[in-house]
């Protein structure tokens, strides 16, 4: 499903970030490898492992809720529901569709943790989501739907956390807050996580975790990307008979062209698509309209908006040679920019305190994770200088955002879990 949006309505709480206030600095996380070894903690990473099955229950049951684009509402119900059957406290939706689950802290000056998972799928209604169930190779359980593994498997990872926290009665000084997200995919422009810093949890968070997709990896800087959808508009006219004016299509072309020779840094990394093209009504018609979508998307905010300088630039020298090519004609030319989808750049560095945490509580559990740049929920947080990560959430994914996708649960499935556990402990100020 496609979906343009006025570019004020995305722009705005897209630049409004930048004003939010930061809450002060956090208490630094308590070591991992401690947190680990804490009675309590002993007790959850034993129930996330002997309980796995019903782990990939919640996975598959969940991913069976259709929730296409805009409209994961029905799904955010039901997570609200298993949040409060695992005994949440203050379990709500918000005005924009997020689910909030509490774990209230110990002390009044604690740190506020989130872990987080999108509710959200690329793929739109009608789609089955039915669950096939099968065996991998290495004899672990295989689940295949469409979102399996992004992110129903963070959904999981995120019910089964709380119920381990639930049943060990893990106190920690920190409030944990458990949060199922809308908006997290293409087009919805992470418009849940903006709800919750722009407005739901403005100024109280210290620390944010979103587990996304599938394996042991650690995003911590994040892409940021402009989308348009650039119209090209005229009369229209014969292809024979209204010859000799400006023609749309041939404007579009000759912006392609500019576009395609930019040169763009490799570091930071900075890219650029124009990746659908529409538009005209006939082979023998001089079009009145045509389009194309463009992706922009870089590490850095500053190589971002240069990127996005030049481009427009480009558009605009397409249209004024294509006017030149007829200088005798009065027909108009002229492109409009609509916005797709604007998500802040930003990056932290490599030996930040919500880093290195992610990091050593993958140590703890026998596993080696690698740092990534990516578009995530956690780009938010991150452009407003909030410590974020996103962490995947264990077992071994194929075929993301495809018919095919399938999530392989591993002998070590149950480690993406305890990963999570540990580091939400972690930083919650566990010891």
């Amino acid at each position: 499903m496609r979906r343009f949006l006025p570019a004020l309505l995305l722009a705005l709480p897209a630049a409004s970030l930048a004003a939010q206030p930061v809450r002060k600095d956090a208490a630094p996380p308590s070591d991992p490898a401690k947190v680990a070894t804490l009675p309590a903690m002993k007790r959850v990473l034993d129930s996330l492992r002997v309980t796995n099955a019903w782990t990939l229950d919640q996975q598959a049951s969940i991913c069976e809720i259709p929730a296409p684009p805009f409209k994961e509402q029905v799904r955010g119900q039901e997570l609200k529901k298993r949040f409060e059957q695992l005994g949440l406290r203050s379990v709500r939706i918000d005005a924009e569709g997020n689910v909030i689950g509490e774990r209230p802290g110990t002390a009044q000056d604690g740190p506020t943790v989130v872990i987080s998972g999108h509710l959200d799928t690329v793929f739109p209604e009608g789609t089955d989501v039915k669950v096939k169930r099968s065996t991998a190779p290495d004899g672990s359980a295989r689940l295949t739907a469409p979102g399996i593994g992004d992110d129903c498997r963070g959904l999981a990872v995120l019910l089964s956390v709380a119920r381990a926290f639930q049943q060990s009665n893990v106190r920690t000084p920190g409030t944990i807050l458990f949060v199922g997200t809308v908006g997290e995919e293409g087009e919805g422009n992470l418009r849940g996580v903006r709800r919750l810093f722009n407005e739901t949890l403005k100024g109280q968070v210290d620390y944010f975790i979103s587990v996304d997709g599938t394996g042991f990896g650690v995003t911590h800087k994040a892409v940021g990307s402009n989308r348009y959808k650039i119209s090209f508009k005229g009369p229209g006219g014969h292809s024979f008979g209204a010859f000799g004016m400006p023609n749309p299509a041939h404007a579009l072309g000759r912006a392609v062209a500019k576009i395609a020779d930019l040169q763009t840094p490799a570091d930071p990394r900075t890219t650029f698509s124009v990746s659908i093209l529409r538009g005209g009504q006939s082979v023998n018609s001089i079009p009145a309209e045509v389009s194309m979508d463009i992706d922009m998307r870089s590490e850095s905010a500053e190589a971002l908006a240069d990127l996005d300088r030049r481009v427009h630039a480009a558009v605009d020298a397409a249209v004024a040679e294509e006017k030149a090519r007829y200088p005798k004609s009065t027909a108009a030319l002229a492109a409009a920019w609509d916005t797709i989808g604007i998500r802040p750049a930003g990056s932290q560095r490599d030996d930040a305190p919500i880093v290195r945490a992610a990091l050593a509580a993958a140590r703890v559990l026998g596993e080696q994770s690698e740092l990534s740049a990516s578009s995530t929920d956690s780009n938010v947080p991150i452009g407003l200088g909030i410590p974020a990560v996103t962490i995947d959430g264990g077992g071994r994914g194929r075929g993301s955002h495809s018919l095919g996708e399938s999530y392989d649960d591993t002998p070590r499935g149950y480690v993406g879990p305890q990963w999570a556990a540990v580091l939400v402990a972690a930083l919650a100020g566990a010891k």
